[in-house]
């Protein structure tokens, strides 16, 4: 009887915590860069500027890289498989309003898999200044709903979100 008791114990524990846990997240970052909007704008929109940017490029030196679609328009997936930390995966263009916003879709096949949209946002801060906003959101599915829990998305993504934007900041303005 006390078997069935513990058992009962910690499905209801697991469906409190489950009831409780984070159902979306939300992670963004911003910098201003010293460029007109337009030029920051059509250097975004292309997939394979991001390895000369991205945190995650940095970290696997001989990630496997591949392209399909025409880069820089809606339909573009860039496909990864790196070390245990950047994973696998790929990343799709879904949606472009030119000059203000890239939309995309992660797709993550390794190390778990996952779906997560991101997006960049230019805002001119005037003709010769540019704030980019980069994005990441989704919902976390259970059982990872629980584990977020005790995990920060923004402080785990937030980091890595900040060292890019400083490279692209760096990239731009040289």
């Amino acid at each position: 009887m006390l078997i069935l008791y513990i058992v009962l114990g910690i499905i209801l524990l697991i469906a409190v915590l489950a009831a409780i846990a984070p159902k979306t997240y939300n992670v963004s970052r911003s910098i201003e860069i010293s460029k007109p909007k337009a030029e920051v704008f059509n250097y975004l929109k292309f997939l394979k500027n991001q390895d000369e940017w991205s945190p995650w490029g940095k970290r696997d030196a001989n990630m496997e890289k591949k392209f399909t679609g025409i880069d820089g328009e809606v339909g573009a997936i860039s496909y990864w498989n790196g070390n245990k930390e950047v994973g696998e995966g790929e990343q799709e263009l879904i949606k472009i309003v030119e000059g203000e916003r890239i939309d995309s879709v992660l797709r993550f096949l390794k190390p778990w898999k996952s779906t997560s949209d991101a997006y960049m946002i230019t805002e001119e801060i005037n003709d010769k200044n540019t704030r980019v906003i980069w994005g990441f959101s989704g919902n976390n599915q259970f059982p990872m709903s629980i584990m977020m829990l005790f995990m920060n998305m923004d402080k785990m993504i937030g980091k890595d979100f900040e060292e890019g934007l400083a490279s692209l900041k760096e990239i731009m303005e040289k």
